[in-house]
């Protein structure tokens, strides 16, 4: 009888939930960043059209901001990043550049990790890589060569 209270007792330390640690704990002087958009919307893109966008964000904190990493949902997206720490009320960017050669919706994310009060902030794209549509292609202008018909 002991023994099954024992092994009871035992089972509820380890069932637990475990919580994530802050790696700043409660350190009111911790580095904060701060995102000036959270998501990019390309609306309606040309196939092999311009995929690029950027993040920009400031550290708000109190101390060196630090992005560890910076990795997205899929390969077709790549972001590029500023990898000196941030002092404090100073400014960085992340740059991602889209694969437009995909034709279709785009919803991807882009998960940025760092030394800050809240260590991961997922950033998304989205919108949509259509066709260009027939006819649509530039014309060329006429060369003063050319004889124009009227």
């Amino acid at each position: 009888m002991m023994l099954a209270g024992l092994l009871f007792a035992t089972a509820g330390v380890f069932a637990q939930p475990a919580t994530a640690p802050n790696p700043q704990g409660d350190n009111p002087n911790a580095p904060d960043i701060k995102f000036a958009k959270l998501v990019h919307d390309y609306g309606t893109v040309p196939k092999e059209g311009d995929g690029n966008c950027e993040f920009e964000f400031q550290n708000v904190g109190k101390e060196p901001l630090v992005l560890s990493d910076v990795k997205s949902s899929c390969g077709c997206t790549v972001p590029q990043w500023t990898r000196e720490p941030i002092l404090p009320g100073k400014k960085g960017a992340i740059k991602v550049k889209y694969d437009t050669k995909r034709m279709g919706p785009i919803n991807k994310t882009v998960t940025v990790l760092s030394n800050a009060k809240t260590p991961s902030v997922v950033l998304r794209i989205q919108g949509t890589v259509v066709d260009n549509p027939a006819g649509t292609a530039p014309e060329k202008p006429a060369s003063p060569t050319t004889p124009v018909n009227k």
